[in-house]
């Protein structure tokens, strides 16, 4: 069967949500419905940054499209951030589950794999049917009752010693509980402007991103400069794990860099994020 450009036009009491078969035909439904806006989207092409471009002709409430298994660079999912940008919601479904052009299909059978953080804070996840997600990101009946930016996740606790290996998506949220008590596993860079939040927080040890080195080893100077305060230290690869995903520092995040203090308690060039975060607690 042909694919449509005409959208399925799903009535909801929060909104409508417009089904399409590809995010081309976006545009040319917008050119003959002037005025469009506040629609969920939901269209069977890949979750990418060109396809945003197209998508938000419409002024969306809400997006849904397909990953296409991620792909190179994660250009499948690549439009998730264009829209977190832009605080719009947005989730992308498991290929495996929908066929790409079939809205339809999308619709009523795909299964959420990706979701940006505006969908998260709706309540949005991994492994929710698209249509569910599409007519909760509209009503907004699945949003938490308490949404943290900051957002912090305890990974593991010492039993004996009572510290902790703290997740975060950046140094700047820290918290005073964490001082000299727990392994912040971070999502920033390793450079000086880092230095005065270690200072100024003190945690037991941290494990941030090396931002790629960058010029002059700017990406991980911090660790040198806090070894006269005697805060153990490192940087994980940041081809290896998410930046601004704290929960990939730990999780992916192989060892690029150290400093005295943390060499000094095992932690090496090369070793994951989880073993050394691990050495760091003790």
């Amino acid at each position: 069967m042909a694919a449509t450009h005409d959208p399925i036009i799903v009535q909801h009491a929060e909104g409508r949500i417009l089904v399409f078969d590809s995010a081309t035909y976006v545009g040319d439904f917008v050119a003959a419905h002037p005025g469009t806006s506040g629609d969920c989207i939901v269209n069977a092409s890949y979750a990418g940054v060109l396809c945003a471009k197209m998508v938000i002709a419409a002024k969306p409430r809400c997006v849904i499209g397909l990953d296409c298994a991620i792909g190179k660079d994660g250009a499948g999912v690549a439009g998730l951030a264009f829209y977190e940008a832009l605080n719009i919601p947005a989730a992308a479904a498991d290929v495996m589950t929908a066929e790409m052009g079939n809205g339809r299909d999308l619709f009523e059978e795909g299964i959420v794999s990706r979701v940006n953080d505006s969908a998260e804070k709706l309540g949005i996840k991994p492994g929710m049917p698209v249509r569910d997600a599409a007519e909760a990101m509209l009503s907004g009946a699945l949003r938490p009752a308490h949404w943290d930016p900051a957002r912090r996740e305890v990974m593991e606790t010492d039993a004996e010693t009572g510290r902790s290996i703290v997740c975060t998506d950046s140094i700047a949220f820290a918290l005073p509980e964490d001082r000299e008590r727990n392994v912040l596993c971070t999502a920033g860079h390793t450079g000086r402007s880092v230095v005065g939040y270690f200072r100024d927080y003190r945690p037991w040890a941290f494990i941030c991103s090396d931002g790629g080195v960058g010029k002059n080893e700017s990406g991980t100077s911090a660790l040198a400069d806090v070894e006269p305060d005697g805060i153990p230290g490192a940087s994980v690869d940041a081809m290896t794990a998410r930046m601004g995903d704290g929960h990939s520092t730990f999780l992916d995040g192989v060892i690029s860099a150290v400093n005295a203090p943390a060499a000094a308690k095992g932690v090496r060039v090369g070793q994951t994020a989880v073993e050394a975060a691990r050495l760091l607690l003790k």
